[in-house]
């Protein structure tokens, strides 16, 4: 029922087993087209969902409703994970591995325990917006925090929860070196680059890719090399 979870089952060799995944689920390309859509994370269809006759369901506490697990669970078995950090996620990859005995999830576990010491300490005072009118940025319990803070870009709206509402006023005071324009939820664009640079001719103001800020599972391999140029990128800069 999250995009980052179907990847990740799908790359310890689980796409044959699953039987619907949502409309955001778009890695890989071809899951979609082997399962069934059943709608989104925040609207998914529960009548479409039972139907499938799952005899398991995998959520997430931050991308799925509550209310919607809640009557999921009356029906079928609900595994909910709560995914904020690398830990958290390298938790999730061996439950995995514990559920369905047959798949081999170790290469993944390897991967990520590699990358998991990884602490960029120059810290680069960073605003990253997922949303325009209102802007929003991120806080502290957010895995989009975990990882900004992991390649050091010091998240300057971190004494803050959830995902803030912001005023233009509200980023000038917290003076950031670098504006970040996520890929996702919302897609900004270069025109917003240019109306933003008017506020802040002096910030350097970047879009990003926002799967690979929030995406926990594989993407967090690719993520790795992304977040470790970019930061060297914008030291120079």
């Amino acid at each position: 029922m999250v995009p980052s979870i179907t990847e990740t089952l799908c790359y310890v060799g689980l796409s044959d087993q699953i039987v619907g995944v949502t409309k955001f689920c778009i890695h890989p390309s071809e899951i979609k087209k082997k399962s069934h859509v059943i709608g989104g994370t925040k609207n998914p269809n529960l009548t479409k969902i039972l139907s499938l006759h799952p005899d398991l369901i995998i959520a997430n506490k931050e991308e799925n409703r509550q209310e919607d697990i809640d009557i999921l669970r009356q029906h079928v078995p609900v595994y909910t994970s709560d995914i904020k950090t690398s830990h958290d996620h390298l938790r999730f990859v061996t439950d995995v591995q514990s559920i369905f005995p047959n798949v081999d999830a170790e290469k993944l576990l390897n991967k990520l325990i590699a990358i998991l010491p990884y602490q960029e300490n120059r810290l680069i005072r960073s605003c990253y917006l997922i949303w325009k009118d209102p802007w929003m940025s991120i806080g502290n319990d957010t895995f989009i925090h975990h990882m900004m803070e992991k390649y050091g870009f010091k998240n300057i709206f971190g004494l803050l929860q959830r995902y803030p509402i912001l005023t233009i006023d509200d980023i000038k005071a917290a003076s950031p070196e670098v504006l970040f324009l996520s890929s996702e939820p919302f897609l900004f664009k270069e025109k917003h680059i240019v109306d933003l640079q008017e506020e802040f001719p002096n910030i350097y103001i970047r879009l990003v890719d926002g799967e690979l800020f929030s995406w926990y599972g594989p993407k967090m391999l690719e993520a790795h090399e992304y977040l470790i140029k970019l930061h060297a990128l914008l030291v120079k800069a």
